[in-house]
């Protein structure tokens, strides 16, 4: 087994998104693809009163991506254009696959002690996919499973660690989603498939990533030069990890879509002004 090796360590950048939201963003959609096949990570908060009263994100589009949003505390309230609606509570995940078109909104709403606090990330779609229909998987927090292993006490959103599987299925992209607690004095291993693109998020705490010492609250990105990754801490550390098959094809993004070509980015807004674009 071998160890993959990081590439970049990436502190996030403060930006503001939807109607006023204040977000750490760690990389957004560009032409360049370098994290293929992830296209944003947003680690979002509303805990600042500094920041006011509560702001989310009105009825918006997507097309062509995957839209990940999962919660550690407070909760989300959702509607869209297809007539669904719900919350996305402390430790629940919704995985929406947009397609084709979707419109819709999230706006947040505070938890008993007061905080708002969670991440969401941008999968890309296949060429062959971007134009299917829109769907969701909304996991509830007890239905995802957790993992005890080498210290680590893991979340499983998607993807499989030894004989468990998450509860988010048939993704393009073959995903591993993982929300990992480490424990003080631990050394976790993950075995990770081949080829696979990693992207770790660390949010509590520092550990020892593959060699190289990494504090919160940093993006790190990995090579595809191993077969597993190696974690250590001595006074423990709290992470997001992420690993996807690249689609290696070229991308064209435009704000909530992200097509292949130019021209279909064209089509998008022609069908979004016209009407057509919710089917």
């Amino acid at each position: 087994m071998k160890n993959i090796t990081i590439s970049q360590i990436i502190e996030p950048k403060l930006v503001i998104e939807g109607a006023g939201v204040l977000l750490r963003r760690s990389f957004g959609p560009h032409v360049s693809n370098q994290h293929d096949p992830f296209l944003l990570f947003d680690h979002f908060a509303f805990n600042n009163p500094m920041e006011g009263p509560l702001r989310g994100f009105p009825m918006h589009p997507h097309r062509g991506i995957e839209t990940v949003t999962y919660m550690l505390d407070g909760e989300v309230s959702h509607r869209d254009s297809l007539g669904n609606a719900g919350t996305i509570g402390a430790g629940d995940v919704q995985w929406m696959t947009s397609g084709r078109g979707i419109l819709h909104e999230e706006m947040p709403r505070r938890s008993a002690g007061g905080n708002i606090y969670g991440f969401q990330l941008w999968v890309n779609l296949p060429a062959a996919q971007k134009m299917s229909p829109p769907r969701y998987q909304e996991i509830k927090s007890s239905s995802i499973p957790i993992v005890e292993k080498d210290g680590a006490s893991i979340r499983l959103v998607a993807g499989k660690m030894d004989a468990t599987s998450g509860p988010v299925t048939e993704i393009a992209a073959a995903p591993l989603y993982l929300d990992v607690k480490l424990a003080p004095a631990s050394r976790f291993i993950c075995p990770i498939p081949s080829g696979h693109a990693v992207r770790v998020y660390v949010f509590e705490g520092a550990g020892e990533f593959s060699g190289e010492a990494v504090e919160s609250i940093r993006m790190v990105t990995f090579n595809a030069d191993g077969d597993q990754l190696e974690v250590k801490s001595e006074a423990g550390v709290r992470f997001m990890l992420m690993a996807g098959a690249p689609f290696k094809e070229p991308i064209a993004p435009y704000g909530p879509f992200v097509m292949n070509t130019t021209a279909e980015i064209q089509q998008t807004i022609a069908d979004l002004r016209s009407g057509n674009f919710v089917k």
